[in-house]
């Protein structure tokens, strides 16, 4: 058996090509970058397998392109809320998670947790029924007693909030007293 990186490659990697096609047109929301993705995920793999061969050559080439992509939306600043869960909730294609990978994980989980406690209660149940419950703005306006209107708005001001506190245009500072975050109006 013919063991050259290339083989190697050809017999362990190139085998998921069309999984990871479909894995990436499913998760990235601009069709014209998957091929760049997916060309890139294979010489990050590439390389990597010249140095040391991973134990689970299918979960590392997916974990991969995972960070690729986590990369690319950290470089883009304003990305969706939904791209960012979707990336996230793929960890179920990933065998083994590197130590460092799961401390990561827990430090963005954190960081995402600390600003959200700083939207207004109504605002934190709005934006938790809309996006983690996935219930439609009619449902959540009706749970709540707001207009759809009120939910339409909360929803707009909460994510652009949170993404600019988790992106970097405002510090996340513990020891501040009032900021941005408390003078988020009830009224909406």
């Amino acid at each position: 058996m013919d063991d050259t990186p290339h083989h190697w490659f050809s017999r362990e990697i190139l085998v998921h090509e069309r999984a990871l096609m479909r894995f990436l047109r499913r998760v990235w929301p601009d069709p014209s970058e998957i091929d760049d993705l997916c060309q890139e995920t294979y010489v990050r793999v590439y390389e990597a397998g010249l140095k040391e061969r991973p134990a689970a050559p299918q979960a590392f080439l997916f974990a991969t392109a995972r960070h690729l992509m986590a990369d690319r939306v950290r470089r883009g600043k304003i990305v969706s809320i939904e791209l960012k869960s979707d990336l996230d909730s793929l960890n179920v294609l990933i065998d083994e998670a590197s130590p460092e990978a799961r401390l990561s994980a827990r430090q963005d989980l954190w960081r995402l947790g600390k600003v959200f406690e700083r939207l207004s209660p109504i605002s934190q149940d709005v934006v938790w029924m809309r996006k983690v419950e996935n219930l439609s703005q009619r449902e959540v306006a009706r749970r709540l007693g707001l207009t759809t209107k009120s939910v339409q708005n909360r929803i707009a001001r909460g994510i652009r909030i949170m993404q600019e506190a988790y992106y970097g245009s405002q510090a996340l500072n513990e020891s501040a007293g009032e900021s941005h975050f408390g003078s988020e109006s009830e009224h909406g």
